[in-house]
């Protein structure tokens, strides 16, 4: 069997791995800037989501794949604020008549974000 095991003079070469920065909590890098884009679609103003303001929640519009990992990194990279807790859901489209034709409008998926108690977005200021 001794001819499977190959040539005991070879020393396996290790390959090297580039090392990985680390970044600190809180810190943005340029990966998160692009997630943040993509993550968050819009803020969704709504009668409802003017009423949660007031609670320190802010409704956003999110792509269909988001998570809520996914929507915690976007939101703090995008207005750098930390977040307590984010809860999602989904409203599915509803069917529709145009003209003499059927059709559905689209399905949307919005996250919740809740911050701490004084922390607020810029973006909800002044509506």
């Amino acid at each position: 069997m001794a001819f499977l095991k190959g040539n005991d003079n070879e020393k396996k070469e290790k390959k090297e791995t580039p090392e990985h920065k680390t970044v600190k909590r809180g810190a943005v890098s340029l990966e998160d800037e692009t997630r943040a884009t993509r993550v968050l679609r819009a803020a969704r103003m709504t009668e409802k989501s003017y009423v949660l303001n007031s609670l320190g929640q802010y409704v956003f519009s999110v792509s269909g794949d988001a998570t809520k990992t996914d929507v915690r990194r976007a939101v703090e990279a995008a207005y750098g604020v930390p977040v307590l807790s984010v809860n999602m859901s989904r409203l599915p489209g509803k069917r529709k008549g145009f003209g003499g034709r059927r059709g559905s409008t689209k399905s949307v998926k919005k996250a919740i974000v809740t911050l701490p108690k004084g922390t607020d977005l810029e973006l909800f200021k002044g509506i």
